[in-house]
Parts: structure tokens; C-alpha cells; sequence
């Protein structure tokens, strides 16, 4: 065998060779061969200057079904020209018993995503009636016979940066294994709503009963989403637009037991008031009165206005989360969503409408008055409740900036649509259709809070891995 081999060896040889030039032709072949299997590597795994792509993703599936990139997906990476801006690396698996693991991401600088405006697209919402059969029939629009669809329209585009369209299956492996509560009154409600929907082009949750709050689980990844109506966030009891009482009680100083008696079993924690305050009320402290708003009552003396009770009905509900986790020493993630404008054209309760069917420009409306002194408030207080909750590093406590990109959006309500073909019969001046300003249509601009809400998560993730 050796003879053989070193026969062998002898005809690959020029014939002039010496040892030398034997180790040198050996090594030049082995060279050639390694560099030809680089080459054939690097044809499937790295892209040409011109096909960098946006974001790559690197998936494993593990069910039975194949799965393939689609042309469209195909055509932008060869096209795409920029660096990317995230990398995801995902694992689904209809086999597993647990949920997946959370994805892991890279990503560019913050970005501020309040300051910006509002540019039209092509793309168009990503649900409506026929996947989202949850959705409430007083924001339904289009179901309502809402004629104007430009609304939809829409994207919310920040000046710094890019936001991205909402990824629902990004937004599950963040919550996974997690409860995410979003308390407060029916604008709170909205949004999550729209968060559902979003949710539901994916995967459909399972609804669970509970006393105190509407919840929604998700099994694929073990996530609950709930409710909480705590339009005061402390103790009160709502005014009644027929019969007594006309006005709110509010007792700021007492934590509304509807949500802080379920603290404990919550992770993340959605936070926001506002509308409330604003129509006559009485306060209490103490079990006192301290004041009211507009004069509801003969035996309230003193008007001390929305401002300061509204600011001290949120620090206690953070006191509250505060005190009941660092005595548990458990942790949260709290987020105030900021207050978001209403847009009634007249009073909100004597015929007020909002028929805008255009986003405002850049300079047509400014945060001011109300509106900027309600958010003031609540950014104020949460700085606070984080300095309180500084040395205990399991606490995170961050804003959700709405209150501008809501403000340049009058045409984004229900207005007149609340109700089915408002108009079928006719207008009659006699009886004004009521409008709601306040809340959003589905599928709408509130949509936009949940893509912010998702890159908050993100980022979120990303400093708890530092």
C-alpha cells in the first residue's frame, strides 16, 4: 500500500520537482480547494452590496406544514440598499409544550417616536370586522356606514426615524408567560381593543372569566391580557347622565381595590385617566371633602378644578404598586399612557360633533392648555414614583407618549358612526346625532399607540439583557 501511495504521489509531481516545490504544490492545491468552498459558502449565505437587507429573521420551523419567503419579502432584499435595523431570531414550533423563547434583537439608537407627523399610505389596517369579530359595534365605523375611508389612510411618521408596522407575533414572545394589565376608563378600553385585534390576524385568544376585569389569554405563548375600568384609578363612584348622582365622588387618597387587589399576579401594568376629571366632581381625602369641580353641590365651598386631585388620584395609584411590590419583592414594568385629546366641535353634550375627515398638518395645532397640562402631570408623576422606586432595580417605569400624534387626528372618531347609518332617515337639526369625539374607530389612528407600545417593549428587553 505505501509503494502504491507514493507512486501515486510521484505522478501529481512535475518532473523537475524537488522537496521543496513538493510541499509548495501540495499547499497551493490545498489553498485553491479551500478557497473554492468559500466561494460556494458565500454564495448562500451573504448578500451583495445591493441586498442588505432591512431586518433579517432567522426562523426554525418545526411543525409539519413548510413554510417559504414570500415574493414580496424576496423582492426587498434585493432591492433594499440600507443596513440593518434589527435582527430577530425566532423559533416556532407547533410541537412545543411550553411557549417559544422570547426573540433576541439588535438594535439602533432610541428613537423619540411623540415628535413627528402624519403621512399617507398604501398599506391600509392590517385587520378588520371579519378577523376581529370582537370589536365593539360603537367603533365599527366602517360597519356603521361611515362613508369617508381615508381615515385608514394614515401612518404616523416620526421625524427621526422609521416606525415600524405592528409585528403581533413579535409583541406575543415579548409578553410570554406574562399578564399585561391596562387600567383605567373606556379610552383604556380602546386601546386594547385595538391591541386585540392586531393580535387576533395571528392567533385567537381564549376569553377567561374573572370578577373585576375582562381577560383574554393566549395559549400559544401563555400571555393574558386584561382590563380594569378604574377610570380614576382610586376609589370613586361615576356620575349618572339620568338621575342622581350627577357628579363624581372621588376619594383620592384610597386605591381602587377593582385592580390593586390583583397587583401580585400582574407583570406589566398600563395606566391612564383624564376624561373623568373633567366634569363636575366631588374629592375626598380622609373621607372628607376637599373640593369639588364645577360646583356640582351646594355644600362644596371651594372649586379647586381637575389639576390637582387628578394628580393626586395618580400618585396614589402608583404608591400603591409601588408599596405592594417592593414589599413582595416581585417587580413591574408600569407605563402611563398619556391623556389623548377629544376633538368635539361645541359642547360634547349639547349636539357637539367632530366631522373632520383630514389629519391637521404640521403647525395646525400645538399641545397646549388642557392637554398639555394633563400630560405634564402624568410625566411629572411618573418621574416621581421612579425616583421613589430607584433602588430596587426590578421596577421599570416608562411614558407612552400619545397625546400629539392624537391631537392631529380629528377625523380618526367615531363622531356621528357610534350607531348604525346615523343618517338613514335624514337629518333633523331638532335632534342632533350624538357624536363620540373621544374614543377611536377600529381599525384607526389608536392602532399607531400599539405599534409605539411594541418598540417600547423592545427597548425594554433589550436593557434588562444589560
Amino acid at each position: 500500500m505505501r509503494l502504491r501511495s507514493n507512486t501515486l504521489s510521484k505522478k501529481l509531481l512535475p518532473p523537475s520537482s524537488s522537496s521543496s516545490s513538493v510541499s509548495y504544490y501540495a499547499v497551493s492545491r490545498i489553498a485553491l480547494l479551500c478557497f473554492c468552498v468559500y466561494l460556494f459558502c458565500l454564495s448562500f449565505t451573504s448578500p451583495t452590496p445591493n441586498q442588505l437587507p432591512h431586518s433579517l429573521s432567522i426562523t426554525n420551523h418545526s411543525s409539519l406544514e413548510l413554510h417559504s419567503i414570500s415574493s414580496s419579502n424576496q423582492s426587498s432584499l434585493a432591492t433594499s440598499t440600507e443596513l440593518p435595523r434589527s435582527i430577530f431570531i425566532t423559533n416556532h414550533s407547533s410541537l412545543f409544550a411550553s411557549p417559544p423563547p422570547p426573540p433576541v434583537y439588535v438594535y439602533e439608537e432610541p428613537c423619540d417616536y411623540t415628535n413627528g407627523r402624519w403621512v399617507r399610505t398604501k398599506g391600509g389596517p392590517q385587520y378588520n370586522a371579519t378577523n376581529c369579530v370582537k370589536m365593539k359595534r360603537n367603533q365599527n365605523c366602517i360597519a356603521n356606514g361611515r362613508p369617508d375611508l381615508g381615515y385608514l389612510n394614515w401612518k404616523w411618521k416620526p421625524r427621526e426615524c422609521n416606525l415600524p408596522r405592528f409585528d403581533p407575533n413579535t409583541f406575543l414572545q415579548l409578553i410570554s408567560n406574562k399578564h399585561v394589565a391596562f387600567v383605567g376608563d373606556s379610552v383604556s378600553r380602546n386601546h386594547l381593543e385595538s391591541l386585540l385585534c392586531l393580535l387576533t390576524t395571528v392567533t385567537k385568544p381564549n376569553r377567561v372569566r374573572h370578577p373585576g376585569s375582562r381577560r383574554w389569554r393566549f395559549p400559544s405563548h401563555n400571555a393574558v391580557l386584561s382590563f380594569y375600568w378604574s377610570p380614576f384609578l382610586v376609589q370613586g363612584v361615576q356620575r349618572k347622565l339620568r338621575g342622581p348622582p350627577r357628579y363624581n365622588t372621588i376619594h383620592l387618597d384610597r386605591v381602587n381595590m377593582r385592580w390593586e387587589k390583583d397587583l401580585d399576579e400582574m407583570d406589566m401594568i398600563v395606566l391612564s385617566l383624564g376624561h373623568w376629571f373633567t366634569v363636575p366632581s366631588v374629592f375626598y381625602e380622609g373621607g372628607k371633602v376637599i373640593g369639588c369641580v364645577h360646583r356640582p353641590v351646594s355644600s362644596c365651598k371651594r372649586d379647586i378644578g381637575f389639576y390637582g386631585p387628578l394628580r393626586r388620584a395618580l400618585r396614589t395609584a402608583l404608591n400603591s404598586i409601588i408599596q405592594r411590590k417592593m414589599r413582595n419583592r416581585n417587580g413591574v414594568d408600569v407605563i402611563v399612557r398619556t391623556y389623548s385629546p377629544s376633538h368635539f366641535e361645541g359642547a360634547w353634550d349639547k349636539g357637539g360633533t367632530c366631522s373632520k375627515t383630514m389629519p391637521y398638518g404640521v403647525g395646525q395645532r400645538k399641545v397646549e392648555g388642557m392637554n398639555a397640562e394633563i400630560r405634564r402631570i402624568q410625566m411629572e408623576e411618573l418621574e416621581r414614583a421612579k425616583a421613589k422606586a430607584k433602588k430596587f432595580r426590578r421596577f421599570k417605569f416608562e411614558v407612552l407618549d400619545v397625546t400629539k400624534l392624537a391631537l392631529l387626528r380629528p377625523d380618526g372618531h367615531p363622531g356621528a358612526y357610534m350607531n348604525p347609518f346615523p343618517f338613514a332617515n335624514g337629518v333633523n337639526p331638532k335632534t342632533p346625532v350624538q357624536n363620540d369625539c373621544v374614543h377611536w374607530c377600529l381599525p384607526g389612528p389608536i392602532d399607531t399607540w400599539s405599534e409605539i407600545f411594541l418598540q417600547m417593549l423592545k427597548n425594554m428587553a433589550r436593557a434588562a439583557k444589560k
